[in-house]
């Protein structure tokens, strides 16, 4: 391992060290008045590439920097009606002036032609038509395909392999990180261009001083004024009826912008995570987050398949939200944001599982069909000024759930109904405001989060739940024995869970500048607590004489625990910006100060440990078109209330859990270190990335469950001893655009490596032992629109996963597991305004032995009402009415392998009408 890292290591810094020359001056004509717009270009001598350009200001200025093992290179200077000049120079830094001749340039014929990517300084420019095609209408539609960009199942845009911090209409960041409503909505004939931002620091006081590592995405419209949208309406065929609506207007100006959404379908679309905060922009702005619950209960939970989601969710759902942003000073300094969605959604759910463990003696068959009932509601209300001297932004968040669960479980011992009720009010506040002070600047900012969260599980009958324990002895030297819980006929089990949770955060630092280096020396206090507080009830009944049955009215099925922490610290964070250098780190020293306590169950321990906890960033740019940059950073954690509570809960009908009084506070040590090195290419539409990354984690327990004598079930106690995990992965990703061919492909790679301590025990016997684990994944994306009647889209990946336990007896290597996704999307356009489309999804995997191949195929008609922009769609799914999705799975931590059917969406048939809005 050490080897590698040291190659690596070695290659990196050979790259970003290796001379680097700089070339800059003045370009003129022959009258000595500068040229603004000039390229200036680096090549190798007898070579057609290029090795960094640049373009003249307007002053005729220029800077090139550029890397190269040759004695020479050639520089090139383009002017309209200019000559054009190259000139041979030395591989060296140097300052050139050149003055060009006069020379008119004939124009035959006038064609306007935009470059579909454009640089200029840390800005990417995509003009969206070099790559959209026929069948494609919203933002969302044409990002998938842009070379560099990427957009994961969940809509999180990626750049070059990392999450974007911001995502902006005409600079206005009115949908605060949740933008999947703009993306999937905003028609394409709507945008002028897509723009990337490097780099990006969305606090316009810190920028050119405090650096990003994070890229934004802005989008320019074609008007300054612009009312836009989309819609669509559809009903089908099926069991039961099929609907699907989707309004989305949107309004666009220089002083206001607002979007309002609903949603609703029961086809299978997934629409409730629109409003999920996908970008988090600067920890300089305070704290923000997608509000959730606590949900510590849970009912037994069929699987869900390694598809799209449309192939198996049974929804209900309806959607509603609206974004709203103004400006409300003359300046255009400040800004008012509200925020609001509400969701109503019904999930059904249903599969079969047979477990096989290793022994090849034991199977255990299982079925569950589950309802899960979402109605949730979030308000937000966000006062923001973002100018050069001042910035302040106050963020006010209300969450409001009431979800609820039910399952009905086939198991061995019967048939149990399972509920859940799961009510839950979330109130957060982040402030965050910097005051310039001479040269210096200020930063205050304060962070309130109170949450109540209630559950309650049931499951009827009572009886369902077989749940074993050891019998009372008469005497020490009895061997154990073992019975089942004898729940009263007829009755049923009720656990009752309450947790009330404050936490806060408040800091003070100031920032001072000096030749380019910014130092930030900053105080601080975070303090949380936790209220816990449980009950069981129950009632178990003696199946004879002399037999003894828990008493569920027993303390021991109780919690009324408080969790504190409290951590005092003080940092130094140091950054320095230029051109080609970016730097920050930052120095904390933390007090941490953690108290667990509940009387009654004997739980009173805490933890006062001092922590020293830095992080690092540095990037280099050079050659105008690479950055490599290195990472690294120690984090600390010491568990929480869940690694605490010492009074017996059931946490989900397969069992009680409770952990040992005794048990010390969790101390956890994670160090990780990496390294990047990405390059993109304007001018041959050429990007890549390759990423290296290696973690080491420490603890000081290691989980050794136990029979608790007093209550006869498992009892998850801690041992004093150290153990470790340690990571490494390596993912690289290149992705071209081909103009001639119109097609753009991307290719990626990824392996991971991860070797833990863990530890198993039975009835038979206890062992440590040494996990590993093995993924490897490789992928290929490729769209063309060459042909006028007809496009393709193709994406394609190829996993495989090995399990090893070294140290078991039944252990061993397990079977790899395999697996085999594709996806093919083809349009056919057989006359003006008419497109045929195919899609077949391949979702196969395999454990060496069993082999299960999962094929879809759906078909659709659309005819697009050019004039009106109105778009009617026909469309059958599931063609050949796949109702079950079968599939192989490694279970590790049961030493066993489980073969899963999961039930599909049937065959169904949508009639749609889309139309933009304006």
């Amino acid at each position: 391992m050490k080897r590698k890292i040291y190659l690596f290591l070695m290659v990196f810094f050979s790259v970003i060290t290796f001379a680097q020359k700089t070339v800059s001056g003045k370009i003129t004509d022959e009258d000595g008045v500068a040229i603004p717009s000039a390229s200036v270009t680096i090549e190798e001598p007898g070579k057609d590439a290029i090795l960094a350009y640049g373009i003249t200001n307007s002053k005729g200025e220029y800077k090139v920097s550029f890397t190269s093992s040759e004695s020479n290179v050639d520089l090139k200077v383009k002017a309209f009606n200019q000559k054009s000049l190259t000139k041979q120079i030395t591989n060296s830094d140097q300052n050139l002036t050149f003055k060009l001749q006069s020379e008119a340039t004939e124009i035959k014929e006038v064609q306007l032609k935009t470059k579909m990517i454009t640089s200029r300084g840390d800005t990417i420019s995509y003009d969206l038509k070099a790559f959209d095609n026929k069948s494609d209408r919203t933002l969302a539609d044409i990002m998938k395909k842009i070379p560099g960009i990427e957009v994961n199942a969940d809509g999180t845009i990626l750049y070059q392999g990392n999450a974007i911090n911001k995502f902006y209409v005409e600079g206005k960041d009115l949908m605060e990180g949740g933008y999947g409503t703009i993306t999937n909505s905003l028609p394409k004939d709507a945008i002028a261009k897509l723009e990337v931002l490097e780099n990006h620091q969305p606090v316009k006081m810190l920028q050119g001083k405090i650096p990003s590592d994070a890229a934004a995405i802005n989008i320019k419209l074609k008007k300054s004024v612009t009312m836009t949208g989309r819609g669509e309406v559809g009903s089908g065929f099926g069991d039961p009826w099929l609907w699907n609506v989707k309004l989305t207007p949107m309004f666009f100006s220089k002083k206001q912008q607002w979007v309002m959404n609903y949603k609703t379908n029961n086809m299978g679309e997934q629409v409730e995570n629109e409003g999920n905060i996908l970008a988090f922009g600067s920890p300089w702005e305070g704290r923000r987050g997608n509000a959730s619950q606590n949900d510590w209960l849970n009912v037994e939970t069929a699987n869900t398949p390694n598809l799209p989601v449309k192939r198996y969710l049974f929804n209900n759902v309806h959607y509603l939200s609206a974004n709203y942003l103004t400006n409300i000073d003359s300046k255009n300094e400040w800004e008012l944001k509200a925020n609001a969605n509400y969701t109503n959604n019904t999930v059904e759910r249903e599969d079969n599982v047979e477990t096989i463990y290793s022994n090849g003696l034991s199977t255990v068959n299982t079925s569950t069909k589950n309802n899960f009932y979402t109605d949730k509601l979030k308000g937000e209300l966000i006062f923001t000024k973002n100018a050069k001297k001042g910035f302040f932004k106050n963020t006010t968040t209300f969450s409001q759930f009431w979800n609820a669960d039910r399952a009905v479980a086939l198991r061995n011992n019967g048939i149990g109904n399972q509920a859940t009720e799961s009510p839950t009010s979330s109130f957060q506040n982040s402030l965050s405001t910097i005051i310039p002070w001479k040269e210096k600047m200020v930063n205050l900012k304060s962070y309130i989060n109170y949450q109540d969260d209630r559950q309650t599980l049931e499951v009827s009958p009572a009886s369902y739940m077989q749940f074993p324990y050891l019998k009372p002895k008469a005497q020490e030297t009895d061997p154990d024995e073992y019975g089942f819980i004898n729940f009263a006929p007829g009755t049923n089990a009720i656990q009752n869970f309450r947790i009330k949770t404050l936490d806060t955060s408040h800091s003070a630092n100031i920032s001072f500048t000096t030749k380019g280096w910014t130092f930030t020396p900053q105080i601080g206090v975070d303090f949380s607590t936790d209220k816990l507080n449980t009950n069981f009830d129950g009632l178990a009944v003696p199946t004879g004489p002399g037999d003894v049955q828990p008493d569920f009215s027993s303390s021991v099925y109780e919690n009324n625990l408080t969790f504190t922490e409290i951590v005092p610290s003080a940092s130094m964070g140091i950054n320095y910006k230029s051109d080609t250098w970016s730097i920050f780190a930052n120095v904390p020293v933390n007090l941490n100060n953690i108290k667990a306590e509940d009387d009654l169950r004997r739980v009173s321990k805490s933890l006062n440990k001092t922590t020293f906890t830095p992080n690092a960033f540095i990037q280099y740019s050079f050659a105008s078109f690479f950055k490599a940059s290195l990472s690294g950073n120690i984090s600390n954690n010491f568990g929480d209330i869940q690694s605490a509570y010492a009074g017996y809960m059931l946490l989900s009908p397969s069992g009680f859990n409770v952990m040992d009084a005794n048990n010390p506070i969790p101390e956890i040590n994670t160090r990780s270190a990496g390294s990047r090195l990405e390059y993109r290419n304007p001018l041959n539409n050429l990007f890549f990335n390759v990423n290296y990354r290696i973690s080491d984690t420490k603890r000081n327990l290691l989980s050794s469950p136990v029979l608790d004598p007093t209550t006869g079930f498992t009892l998850i106690q801690y041992k004093n001893q150290d153990n470790s995990s340690t990571s490494n992965s390596f993912s690289g990703e290149i992705g071209k655009y081909f103009p001639k061919f119109k097609s753009n492909i991307s290719l990626n790679y990824r392996n991971s490596n991860t070797v833990s301590d863990a530890f198993f025990s039975n009835t038979e016997y206890e062992k440590q032992y040494e996990s590993k684990n093995n993924s490897q994944s490789y992928g290929l994306k490729f769209n063309n629109t060459y042909f006028s009647w007809m496009s393709i889209d193709y994406n394609v990946s190829i996993s495989r996963t090995k399990q090893e336990n070294i140290g078991l007896p039944e252990g061993g290597k397990l079977a790899p597991n395999k697996g085999f996704n594709h996806n093919l999307s083809a349009f056919i356009y057989p006359l003006e305004n008419h497109s045929i489309g195919f899609n077949w999804d391949q979702v196969n995997s395999s454990d060496g032995t069993r082999k299960f191949d999962n094929a879809f195929f759906d078909l659709s008609y659309q005819f697009a009402w050019s004039a009106k922009k109105i778009d009617f769609e026909l469309k059958w799914m599931n063609i050949a009415n796949r109702r079950v999705f079968e599939t192989y799975n490694i279970q590790a931590s049961k030493n066993a392998v489980e073969y899963t059917r999961i039930q599909l969406r049937p065959s169904q048939v949508m009639l749609t009408v889309k139309f933009n809005f304006k």
